[in-house]
């Protein structure tokens, strides 16, 4: 899935962190300290590409995605977003109670989507991942790998222009980690962009570049 470095560039920039610093206060009072998470993180995202950033657990990789979809205020630094973005978080927010399909509904009123576009583009997803047998099936009866499909549905649902990733196929099975793939290529064909934070890739051949997050900094692997 590797771009040459003339088309990438030749792509505009969707998505860019540019001196982007956060740090948590640490330890009891009154002797807290200030512990730096990111700093100085720079990078951006163009349109079409497909991106791993990658990091060991603690590393800040869940913080800067909150940063990138302005869920968490960084200490420092500025993101400049001109795109639509669809963001899966590492935890699922999602309600015990309600069905597939009522998230997919009270989804969709969220995004301003119509009734039979949001239908149209539920129905595309369950077929894409393979679970519409569920679709009438509560969060809480659900299984941690449909779980994780109805996740990463929610943020498809308005087709958005960047594709935002906590580790999103952690619970998926092999079938579905295939399914997950052809649906990022897809998506790359069609222009937009996707961005995959994880501890681990295994397969590099499928993303355009992949990033390193080291001591709070993005390295180019």
């Amino acid at each position: 899935m590797h771009a040459t470095s003339e088309l990438t560039s030749s792509k505009r920039v969707v998505l860019a962190a540019r001196g982007i610093d956060k740090a948590y206060k640490r330890g009891p009072w009154p002797a807290r300290r200030m512990l730096p998470v990111l700093a100085d993180v720079n990078f951006s995202l163009r349109q079409g590409e497909v991106v791993g950033l990658v990091g060991e657990n603690g590393s800040g990789k869940s913080t800067l995605m909150k940063i990138l979809v302005g869920a968490l205020a960084p200490d420092a630094g500025e993101v400049e977003r001109a795109a639509r973005l669809g963001y899966c978080p590492q935890t699922p927010q999602l309600y015990e109670r309600l069905t597939c399909d009522e998230h997919f509904e009270l989804f969709g009123h969220a995004y301003g989507i119509d009734s039979r576009r949001e239908r149209e583009a539920r129905h595309s997803i369950y077929v894409a991942l393979g679970f519409e047998r569920y679709a009438r099936v509560r969060v809480s009866q659900l299984s941690g790998g449909t779980v994780a499909k109805l996740n990463l549905g929610l943020a498809l649902l308005a087709d958005p222009d960047v594709l935002l990733l906590d580790e999103p196929y952690a619970g998926f099975d092999w079938d579905t980690y295939l399914r997950f793939w052809d649906l990022v290529a897809e998506r790359r064909i069609s222009g937009r962009s996707v961005l995959i934070i994880s501890h681990f890739v295994a397969d590099e051949e499928r993303f355009d570049r992949i990033l390193d997050l080291r001591d709070g900094r993005t390295v180019p692997r």
